[in-house]
């Protein structure tokens, strides 16, 4: 497997996480590497063979110290408790204060976000695609990490779609800035495109992430769109999911 070890300084020993890429898998096309090769798609509901997709996350667990806590994620903005999942409920972020319990999102172009506090007592996840992201989702996964004991929170943004491939309409603008005018930074309009505008959904997330006191934030550069070594749904449509995973030691 192909991984993406977070470029995160902040992150405690005893806490550890990582993120899949396209390769190293078992999946075919679409589901592929792009390059004639084994995929590892891990996403149940994007009409992969099931065989493959279970063998895919049958690899993923044999570096981790658990199965993950796999959810079905809605774009919404609920948080569970990583130990406490059974049978994939509808969340879109997740949370673990206990060791072995592992925290997972799945994306393929939506911003996958990883977060611990600075003792490493507590870890979370959350899936911010921009309707997640503007309900709320990283505030709601900060305060149920809070809500455990944490202390000072940092932050890793992963790969997800690039400020210049996210081409979003009016109302998406106005969903972030009816909660904050100064979000209008993050979105610039498309010339002789009315109504159309280009979204930097890394600069919304740490918006977000600073009013709720999240200041330290790693991470950030990658697009999905445009690095055909992710998976992503703008570009191809049909396609696989990657994970993004953090866990208490």
């Amino acid at each position: 497997m192909e991984l993406l070890i977070p470029d995160w300084t902040d992150i405690p020993a005893n806490v550890g996480a990582l993120s899949t890429m396209r390769s190293g898998g078992v999946s075919r096309g679409p589901y592929d590497d792009g390059q004639g090769g084994g995929g590892l798609n891990l996403g149940v509901h994007v009409q992969d063979e099931p065989a493959h997709v279970q063998r895919n996350r049958a690899l993923l667990r044999s570096i981790l110290p658990a199965e993950p806590s796999w959810l079905t994620q809605v774009h919404g903005v609920n948080v569970a408790d990583a130990a406490q999942v059974r049978d994939a409920p509808d969340a879109d972020a997740c949370i673990a204060s206990e060791p072995g319990a592992v925290c997972v999102m799945m994306t393929a172009d939506c911003l996958p976000v990883l977060l611990c506090d600075a003792a490493g007592s507590v870890v979370g996840a959350a899936h911010a695609g921009w309707r997640g992201l503007a309900g709320g989702v990283l505030e709601n996964v900060v305060a149920a990490m809070r809500g455990r004991g944490a202390g000072e929170i940092s932050a890793w943004l992963g790969p997800a779609i690039g400020p210049q491939q996210f081409e979003v309409g009016h109302d998406v603008v106005e969903a972030f800035a009816s909660h904050d005018a100064a979000s209008r930074s993050a979105f610039v309009a498309i010339a002789g495109r009315e109504g159309k505008y280009l979204a930097d959904i890394y600069q919304l997330a740490r918006q977000r992430l600073a009013e709720v006191g999240v200041q330290r934030v790693a991470g950030g550069g990658l697009c999905t769109v445009r690095d055909k070594r992710f998976y992503s749904y703008r570009r191809d449509k049909q396609t696989g999911r990657m994970a993004s995973l953090i866990w208490l030691r």
